[in-house]
């Protein structure tokens, strides 16, 4: 069995699975955030006049409507914040970061977990060797009143990728060369499986970039199996816990739908152009564009690790006039971790504006949404029509780097030309 297939397996009691076939599974963590957890599941539980299975294996967090910009979201946190302390639930996370980014800071996403999200970045967790999978409102009222939720089991496709990142590249350039060459419905109802050398030099924060992104993708979860520095990073998480990750390691002579293979060494920064992921191609393909605004945010754009890649272009450089710089911390940790040690510092000085932690104008909530007509460059992970504000306005991907170069410029740039 490939790994997700043994991980289905165990959470639903059974020696082995193939895919397609349909299995009930045990849930070892289900989490929620405030715009699609309990304003959602609670109409639901009341009518069904049942309670929250197990608190202890739920996790809120509110990330979506922080800090609240008006009367509407203002009640929104009231409601979850009244409903978990109803329910119980001891592990919420109240404007402490984006959902995916916390849940791992606490050691919460552990290798061989079965979990569930209401969010479709939830294959984050899968960077931990887990499978994790997004759910809608309905699938996570019956994951809440029973701890059980059915599963098709899915195929996995396989992306190895040799060689190694060149300067200035990074994973998010890896994800968006996938989104081009494979599609976003290459993976519909699959796992992907991330492998190969130039994985397995990736710090955790840049598999979860690959992971998260698996949704781009189509795929029902993203999963990149546990290694020694797995083991090192959960250590150095709340779990405090160096966990012996052996039983969850790769899986030899797995049977893959698909293997796809790919070559980190020769990959240059890439820009998806609007208004699809699959819109990438190398950043200088993309000619001369101006930009009014280069947002670092989001749960795949603005962990420490993007900080510091944006940081390492803006030292001794200065945002060109006329373009907002925005950068909105993926927790509350990472600011003060980014504050700690200088990167902060770097930024603002810079002229970056500091934003709070939270979704923000990823989702187009709160502040940093564009206006009529509009270009940005964003670390986000998605670029629909009208998802960062109007709909009129323009917006490309691109990795910490590459967003922050283009600042420097005013224009889309090659990172390469800042970072030695």
């Amino acid at each position: 069995m490939t790994l997700a297939e043994r991980i289905i397996a165990r959470a639903a009691g059974r020696v082995r699975v193939v895919p397609g076939e349909i299995v009930t599974c045990r849930v070892d963590l289900a989490m929620m955030h405030d715009s699609g957890g309990p304003r959602r599941v609670k109409p639901m539980l009341d009518q069904l006049g049942v309670r929250v299975w197990d608190p202890e294996r739920v996790v809120v967090v509110s990330d979506h409507y922080v800090p609240a910009f008006d009367a509407d979201s203002a009640e929104i946190l009231d409601l979850t914040r009244k409903w978990v302390r109803a329910e119980g639930i001891a592990r919420f996370y109240d404007m402490q970061g984006i959902c995916h980014v916390v849940l791992p800071e606490r050691g919460l996403i552990r290798p061989g977990m079965f979990a569930v999200g209401g969010d479709s970045h939830s294959p984050t967790g899968g960077a931990w060797g887990a499978v994790m999978i997004g759910i809608g409102a309905t699938e996570m009222a019956g994951v809440l009143a029973t701890g059980e939720i059915w599963v098709r089991v899915p195929p996995t496709l396989r992306l190895e990728w040799s060689g190694h990142l060149g300067p200035a590249v990074a994973a998010k350039d890896m994800m968006l060369h996938l989104c081009r060459t494979l599609g976003l419905d290459s993976a519909t109802y699959k796992v992907v499986q991330y492998a190969g050398p130039a994985i397995a030099a990736l710090p955790m924060t840049e598999r979860m970039t690959l992971c998260n992104m698996s949704a781009e993708l189509g795929a029902k979860t993203g999963i990149i199996a546990p290694d020694r520095m797995t083991a090192e990073a959960l250590a150095a998480t709340d779990a405090g816990e160096m966990m012996d990750v052996a039983d969850w390691a790769d899986s030899p002579g797995a049977q893959y739908e698909a293997v796809h293979r790919f070559d980190a060494s020769v990959l240059a920064p890439q820009v998806a152009a609007p208004h699809s992921p699959t819109n990438s191609a190398p950043v200088d393909d993309h000619g001369c564009v101006a930009i009014d605004q280069a947002y670092i945010g989001a749960c795949t754009g603005a962990k420490l690790v993007d900080l510091k890649m944006a940081a390492r272009v803006l030292a001794g450089r200065q945002v060109a006039a006329g373009v907002r710089l925005l950068i909105a911390p993926a927790s509350t940790r990472i600011t003060t971790e980014a504050a700690a040690d200088g990167t902060l510092a770097t930024l603002t000085g810079a002229g970056a504006i500091l934003l709070s932690s939270g979704c923000g104008a990823c989702a187009g909530y709160g502040a940093g949404v564009l206006a009529e007509n509009e270009v940005c460059i964003s670390s986000t992970a998605r670029n629909f029509k009208g998802r960062m504000g109007a709909h009129s306005a323009k917006v490309y991907l691109g990795s910490p780097y590459t967003v922050a170069a283009s600042a420097v410029l005013g224009r889309i740039a090659d990172p390469r030309d800042f970072v030695a």
